[in-house]
């Protein structure tokens, strides 16, 4: 895997992803510890996707990859496609806990939905 940044393409602007955060803190002149810092969402979730994506790049696991969102602003930080079923993932900074957004559950009835947090996020990166 190259560091370089990922970017995904979702309506007017775009989510750009490092495979390096270290590159990432550079470029926005950041290099905090995280008690200080006002974007440890942010990094937590660069950190699980770029984790993932090497994760599923090792042990070659075919799956597409989404971000999603809805006009009414409810939103899943990931989603995998991957044989035939959708899984939706949320990010959340600490031991923080999430729903379902409820378009999600309705549209997509047979899909599965995890919070990835402190508690568990080395399942997600582990597999």
């Amino acid at each position: 895997i190259k560091n370089e940044a990922m970017s995904w393409r979702w309506g007017k602007m775009d989510k750009i992803y490092f495979y390096d955060l270290g590159i990432r803190n550079i470029i926005i002149d950041n290099m905090k510890d995280l008690k200080s810092r006002n974007d440890c969402g942010q990094l937590w979730e660069n950190f699980l996707i770029a984790e993932r994506m090497k994760l599923l790049h090792y042990k070659k696991i075919p799956a597409t990859r989404y971000f999603w969102r809805v006009h009414t602003g409810a939103e899943l930080d990931y989603v995998e496609e991957r044989e035939g079923e959708l899984f939706g993932y949320e990010f959340k900074w600490g031991n923080k806990k999430a729903r379902a957004p409820h378009t999600w559950l309705e549209t997509y009835d047979n899909s599965q939905f995890s919070v990835c947090n402190g508690d568990n996020f080395l399942e997600f990166v582990t597999e």
